[in-house]
């Protein structure tokens, strides 16, 4: 199904719903105004296999410009709304953008890439015009509302957060082939989560990044409704749910953890019990934390490792994760293997490099030096996210942590995530990232930067009781030597923690 196909029987059905402004956009308004938008695609040139960008905050045509680029066979690329000048000219360049489209709330930054950006040919502003740009709503107005002749399909090229350098395009193979073909995620959450067009999905996350944008665009493949945070906020969560009456939403640990940080009167006032599938990924999930989720919400839990790259796709219950507790899932798609470092497969047990074998196809755009440094270093075919882990006898995947955040202190190996998984949970800790700082005699040693939940109480006392606590949890050498403490942590709506800026502070030198 496309959105034509379902306003042509449901036209008054919402395709979205902003739970902010309580404004909707149906199911024709979806349609017309998407195909008005490939018109003027193609009357500015745009063929299959072009480039967009387009940069919204989680604006009401969001999907609707999304929806247009794909059925207009382009590539497009949503841009984070939080870039500044040089990170968006990087990635609008980079991406080849022949048009780029933004709101009037980011008329700011959205201009000051006009000179940097020379090859972009169309830029189109919603809400209003800034010099440079045409307004989106007189462009369109007047154009069919009918799709175009040549209408086939599009595919994201997103990027990552940059979280370890220069963000990276993810050019997945595109097909153009007919709107109605279903595609392999599509067959996948069809298979795991059983959406319909009686669905209701919550979206409280960027729609820019790839969870969030595709999960929206499949449940709407299928005529369901997709309620829209434009900001997550834990109480406003739940009151969503109970009142459009959600049955699928995807999260990201922290806001779990945020839930369940709330008063217990509060937590427990709202009906969710329409809630069927509560979908999370993106990041590990500390298990005291999804114990308690799972205590809460019943075994409607359900979580899955993949990457916007495709390469592979494991997923896990519920009840198969109270089984293997801290367990990211079996895989569903391409082989996992765990790798040393020449790229010899390990045993169950062994903690190395993940990689998959016989899953999707990719390649960071433009750079081929970032493609191979994904690929197994024996040239099976095989690619890796950069993460590490291990498997165990049952081919459960449990994930220590990125390649890249690895502490070597004294020739031993510690993996951050271990010690941020149990401060995580401290009552006194609101956010927190671990990392390693230099060391003369042991080359490296563990820090911690913590986001208290009352900042009169961060100082000495706090930071010897957030290491003791730590040390009652896991080997002490796995724990921070040191705690500083911030009002906040550079972490991005989606869950994601910027790590390498925490870290650079400490690495002046490097």
């Amino acid at each position: 199904m496309y959105p034509g196909a379902i306003a042509a029987v449901t036209p008054d059905k919402p395709a979205v719903i902003m739970a902010g402004s309580g404004r909707v956009i149906t199911y024709r308004e979806l349609d017309e105004e998407s195909n008005r938008l490939a018109h003027l695609f193609r009357a500015a040139g745009l063929r299959p296999g072009d480039h967009i960008a387009f940069m919204l905050a989680n604006h009401p045509l969001f999907l609707v410009v999304a929806w247009a680029a794909h059925r207009s066979g382009l590539y497009y690329t949503p841009v984070s709304s939080r870039l500044q000048t040089d990170e968006l000219a990087y990635i609008v360049n980079n991406c080849g953008a022949r048009a780029f489209i933004s709101s009037a709330d980011l008329a700011g930054v959205a201009t000051s890439i006009t000179a940097a950006t020379p090859d972009v040919g169309l830029r189109l502003m919603l809400d209003g015009a800034a010099e440079g740009f045409e307004s989106y709503e007189e462009s369109v107005a007047g154009l069919p509302v009918t799709p175009i002749e040549d209408e086939c399909m599009g595919t994201d090229m997103l990027y990552s957060s940059g979280t370890t350098g220069r963000p990276k395009g993810v050019k997945l193979a595109a097909t153009h082939g007919p709107l109605t073909e279903p595609g392999l995620l599509f067959k996948l959450i069809e298979a795991l989560f059983a959406p319909s067009e009686d669905s209701v999905y919550l979206s409280p996350a960027p729609l820019y990044h790839a969870a969030p944008l595709r999960y929206s665009l499949t449940f709407q493949r299928l005529g369901a409704t997709v309620v829209v945070m434009e900001r997550f906020d834990p109480e406003r969560y739940l009151e969503l749910v109970e009142r459009y009456k959600v049955t699928h939403s995807q999260l990201v640990p922290t806001m779990f953890i945020k839930m369940l940080k709330l008063p217990p009167e509060t937590r427990t006032k709202h009906d969710i019990s329409s809630l069927k599938y509560a979908i999370h990924a993106a990041a590990p999930c500390p298990v005291p934390v999804k114990e308690q989720m799972i205590a809460w919400w019943g075994p409607i839990i359900h979580e899955y490792y993949a990457g916007t790259e495709g390469n592979g796709f494991l997923y896990v219950n519920s009840q198969d994760w109270l089984q293997h507790k801290g367990t990211v899932g079996r895989s569903l798609l391409g082989v996992v293997h765990i790798c040393d470092e020449d790229g010899n497969d390990l045993p169950p047990g062994e903690h190395g490099t993940i990689y998959f074998e016989n899953g999707g196809r990719f390649e960071y755009h433009g750079d081929p030096g970032k493609t191979r440094s994904a690929q197994d270093p024996q040239g099976k075919g095989w690619t890796t996210l950069g993460d590490i882990g291990y498997l165990d006898d049952e081919g459960f995947l449990y994930l220590t942590d990125r390649r890249s955040y690895m502490i070597i202190s004294g020739g031993v190996n510690i993996y951050p995530q271990e010690a941020e998984n149990v401060l995580s949970v401290h009552p006194k800790v609101a956010d927190v990232a671990v990392f390693g700082v230099p060391d003369e005699e042991m080359g490296e040693q563990v820090k911690a930067v913590v986001e208290p939940v009352s900042m009169a109480e961060a100082g000495p006392a706090l930071e010897a009781e957030l290491i003791a606590y730590c040390r009652e949890h896991l080997a002490h050498y796995k724990c921070p030597k040191s705690v500083d403490f911030r009002e906040a942590l550079p972490r991005h709506p989606t869950g994601k923690l910027y790590k390498r800026l925490l870290r650079d502070e400490y690495w002046p030198s490097a």
